[in-house]
């Protein structure tokens, strides 16, 4: 029996665009459900009931009339799909009865009818399907699990399966009839001697989306993990789950991927639980949710791993509370505690175990984000949440959006995980992490496996370039784009792809040259690994061919091997590259005999470092399927190089000069708007003595305001009396936070 039950309905339907194997595959509606009982303890059969279905758009293609040989004229007068399954389920019900029996099942060619059109055109009317389209039994697996000398289950149709057991094909020549008349046949056939078939590989489909967490150590097959690109930022995990209807996802199968920033850059990583129902998945490519188009590729699952995994006890205890409602909140006050947060949700959305259902995001020095994850019981008390968006917590608004627990493991492993191993000695100054070299720079080779892109829009991101490139994406190396920034930080229009191999990048080339992009034609050049590195270090390549990163201070002997850069000797971890923007830690130089006062901390004349301060520089995009991230490169305050260099000459005239920041006079303010620049710091640091080459505000990759700043007082008095006096002072309307650096 399929799964206990007495009877069998033989179920098929038709789209007004393609059926067969390719039904569902482009988003048209049903037009037409046939189907017909078969007792299977009587080996009866019932009536043959057709029914059309009038779609909301009234428009058949022309591969749909020839297929099926159907006419607007038969469906603009049916009824619509809600009215059609209620006649479905009322007359199955009765005839059930009729027949002395209490439960049913449907039997499909295929899954293609229920998994890719009726959920999914379901669950865009809103409409609630009957429980019994929530299982069913494919004809042509339990075929083969009653033959299973036949094809495989792919390879199978009605036609072969009826002539493998001697029968004649159906001669109904109408659509609908003809395929039921069939899967009747040979049901009856099947359930008779010799084979005396028993239908018990019953499928699902899951009623909704069960959000989870995942280990780092849980083996993921490359083969159920696919990647969705184009989604609204808004969008939560059930909303892709909904997308994905009628497709098994696994639990805490969904993961919203981020950019360097913590923002979602509208892409997702999805799991399903088997291979089958990926396959399915990839082929709603360029489906819609709203009014966008979705892309979905195949991806592995190593990638799902780096956004979804995770291994911290915290998170695993935060979201050990299952069928939780995750809210995320950002742009909290640093200084926000508990309790604010809770008044400021209110009573009206009361938080899962109170301060326990809370989650502060926190930097792994203990320093807030301004980040923070809430679990509420109901989806009513996170609607509530919700409707506090943008209003004000302190003296900032607080955006709130709905989150995932990916997305709370994704968050956590970027703030919190352990810092990058400093290369130079730790800085009693500035402890933030270094890096002296840029991270995954390819070692110099003249196999041309690369591609530049030059002339892209200066405004030209990740996501642009990738839909630029088009199917030639899956042929990207990790970690293989490399955007290429000038001087000044920005964008110069250029950028460098690793392929995975010479064939592939040729191939890039010639399908990709001159291709537009926006309002630019771009231009495409096969290159070789020697020469994007050389450019990448500051070098330049065109039609003289190349020429060696540049040495501009006469201190600074020229670098000797500027075509190959090292990869560096140890893999950074993924969850490494997330961090704030990076300011290279500076190494104090030997106290001089004549000085006995605190000298400078500069950047000693190393070749690889200078160029990676004052030359062009990468802000490292990791190749899809990772999300976009960025490493960027500071150099030091105004005056520091200059004074480090003059101190390296002459340590007296160093030790001199007014720019020496004695123990104490260092400090970091945080919270800054974005817009934010020097004259701002100083109008609110006036009368503390400040000079302009005093304050360093710290920039991202795009050149705007980090939110930080490094402020050199005087003297430690003025530094601290400044700190106490202004900590609680509000900056242009925004609580910002004062801390020593030393």
């Amino acid at each position: 029996m399929a799964s206990h039950s007495d009877t069998l309905v033989v179920f098929f339907g038709a789209t007004a665009g393609a059926n067969g194997g390719k039904l569902g595959s482009d988003e048209r509606e049903i037009i037409l459900l046939v189907w017909q009982i078969v007792d299977l303890h009587e080996k009866k059969v019932g009536k043959l009931h057709k029914c059309f279905v009038k779609p909301d758009t009234l428009e058949l293609t022309d591969q749909c009339k020839e297929e099926t040989g159907l006419t607007l004229e038969d469906v603009v007068n049916a009824e619509p799909l809600d009215k059609v399954l209620q006649q479905f389920q009322q007359s199955v019900s009765s005839e059930v009865k009729d027949l002395g029996r209490s439960s049913y099942t449907l039997l499909v060619d295929g899954p293609h009818v229920i998994r890719q059109a009726l959920h999914p055109e379901a669950s865009k009317k809103n409409l609630v399907l009957p429980d019994c389209f929530f299982s069913f039994v494919d004809v042509r697996k339990e075929f083969h699990k009653c033959c299973p000398n036949a094809d495989s289950t792919q390879k199978l149709t009605l036609a072969s399966m009826l002539d493998y057991v001697g029968l004649p094909a159906v001669s109904e020549q109408m659509i609908g009839a003809r395929e039921v008349s069939s899967m009747v046949t040979l049901t009856l056939c099947i359930l008779a001697e010799p084979y005396n078939h028993t239908f018990s590989c019953v499928e699902t489909v899951n009623y909704k989306f069960d959000s989870g967490t995942c280990s780092k150590t849980e083996p993921v097959d490359s083969e159920m993990v696919i990647r969705a690109r184009g989604l609204p930022w808004q969008s939560s995990d059930q909303d892709i789950a909904r997308f994905f209807k009628g497709l098994n996802i696994a639990k805490g199968g969904v993961a919203l991927c981020l950019n360097a920033q913590g923002r979602r850059n509208g892409e997702a990583l999805v799991r399903f639980i088997n291979s089958e129902h990926r396959d399915l998945a990839l082929e709603r490519h360029k489906h819609h949710m709203g009014s966008r188009y979705i892309e979905v590729y195949k991806a592995t699952g190593e990638e799902f791993l780096k956004i979804a995994g995770g291994t911290s006890n915290e998170v695993a205890q935060f979201l050990s509370k299952e069928n939780q409602v995750i809210i995320r909140m950002r742009g909290l006050p640093f200084t926000a505690t508990t309790q604010e947060v809770l008044s400021f949700l209110g009573p009206e959305s009361p938080v899962t175990d109170g301060a326990e259902g809370l989650l502060f995001v926190k930097y792994p020095d203990g320093r807030p984000t301004g980040d923070a994850f809430v679990l509420f019981s109901c989806e009513e008390y996170a609607q509530n949440a919700l409707k506090k968006h943008k209003q004000i917590l302190g003296k900032r608004y607080i955006e709130l959006f709905r989150s995932t627990a990916a997305e709370v493991q994704q968050v956590l492993n970027r703030y919190m995980s352990t810092p990058l191993i400093s290369t130079l000695p730790p800085s009693p100054i500035v402890p933030v992490p270094v890096l002296t070299t840029p991270p995954f720079l390819p070692a110099a080779s003249s196999t041309r496996d690369c591609v530049r892109l030059r002339g892209l829009p200066y405004t030209a991101g990740i996501e642009d370039i990738l839909e630029f490139m088009g199917e030639h994406t899956v042929d990207i190396k990790p970690h293989g784009v490399h955007m290429v920034l000038n001087q000044q930080g920005r964008p110069s229009g250029d950028a460098f792809i690793q392929m995975k191999s010479p064939d592939k990048a040729f191939l890039v080339a010639q399908k990709c040259h001159k291709k537009t992009m926006r309002d630019r034609y771009v231009e495409v050049f096969q290159c070789s690994t020697e020469e994007m590195s050389i450019v990448l270090m500051g070098g330049t390549l065109n039609r003289s061919g190349l020429s060696p990163p540049p040495c501009k201070l006469p201190c600074l002997s020229p670098p000797t091997a500027y075509a190959a850069f090292p990869t560096p000797p140890a893999i950074l971890s993924e969850a490494a590259l997330y961090q704030p923007p990076l300011l290279a830690a500076p190494r104090p130089p030997q106290t001089s005999m004549h000085s006995p006062a605190h000298t400078l901390a500069y950047y000693p004349p190393q070749p690889h470092l200078y160029m990676n301060m004052n030359m062009n520089y990468t802000a490292y995009y990791p190749s899809p399927p990772v999300s976009p991230s960025t490493v960027g490169y500071f150099a030091a305050p105004p005056g520091a190089m200059a004074a480090a260099v003059a101190a390296q000459a002459h340590p007296a005239a160093a030790a001199a000069s007014s720019v020496l920041p004695q123990p104490g006079a260092l400090v970091r303010m945080q919270g800054l708007p974005y817009n934010t620049g020097v004259k701002d710091i100083l109008s609110f640091f006036q009368g503390y003595q400040l000079q302009a080459d005093a304050v360093l505000i710290l920039y991202n990759f795009s050149g705007q305001c980090s939110g930080e700043a490094l402020i050199t007082f005087p003297n430690e008095d003025i530094a601290r009396r400044a700190v106490a006096e202004r900590s609680n002072h509000p900056f242009y309307g925004q609580q910002i936070h004062l801390g020593f650096c030393n």
